[in-house]
């Protein structure tokens, strides 16, 4: 007795997903990187991090406390994102690629943007004293935006499983098998 319900003959596909990491562990010296994108952002965050510093310092209130708070602000971002653009361009992030430096980039540009924000704030609240505190609150929400936009990047990289350096190639093997039952 044939059923309806179950057909003499079906086709089962199996897709397999397996991904090859192309990496190259030497250290070397890469000034392209500069030209990219993310490179380009780091420029743009390191000038507006040296930029808001030295408004600040040259400010006759660089004593007060929300001077302090944008000035260490500002040198914590130039430092930390210096050493990253050094990374990238001596490819230290490839050869150490199993850490999330994606992940870690991403948290630490959320968190200076946000920060940058309640900095570049506070300088606006003193702009009319002293326009030094208004040119840092410039570069401040300039450093803000910058943060935000490598956020959003690093974010887009870690959902497409994307590497902060190297390659990872993505191949999709796809087998079909018919099946006759009798």
């Amino acid at each position: 007795m044939d059923d309806a319900a179950f057909p003499g003959q079906h086709t089962t596909t199996t897709r397999v997903t397996t991904s090859n990491t192309v990496v190259q562990t030497d250290l070397r010296y890469d000034p392209f990187y500069l030209r990219t994108l993310p490179g380009l952002v780091k420029i743009v965050q390191l000038a507006s991090n040296i930029l808001s510093f030295f408004c600040i310092l040259l400010s006759s209130y660089s004593h007060l406390s929300r001077a302090v708070f944008f000035k260490t602000l500002a040198g914590i971002g130039f430092w930390f994102t210096g050493i990253l653009l050094l990374f990238y361009i001596f490819h230290v992030i490839e050869k150490f690629f199993r850490i999330p430096w994606l992940k870690i980039e991403f948290g630490f540009c959320l968190l200076w943007c946000l920060l940058y924000l309640v900095g570049a704030s506070l300088c606006v609240d003193y702009a009319s004293i002293d326009s030094a505190f208004g040119a840092a609150a410039f570069f401040g929400f300039c450093a803000s935006i910058g943060y935000g936009f490598d956020a959003y990047l690093k974010l887009q990289a870690v959902r497409h499983g994307e590497l902060a350096q190297g390659e990872r190639v993505m191949v999709t093997k796809q087998t079909r098998m018919t099946v006759s039952s009798a």
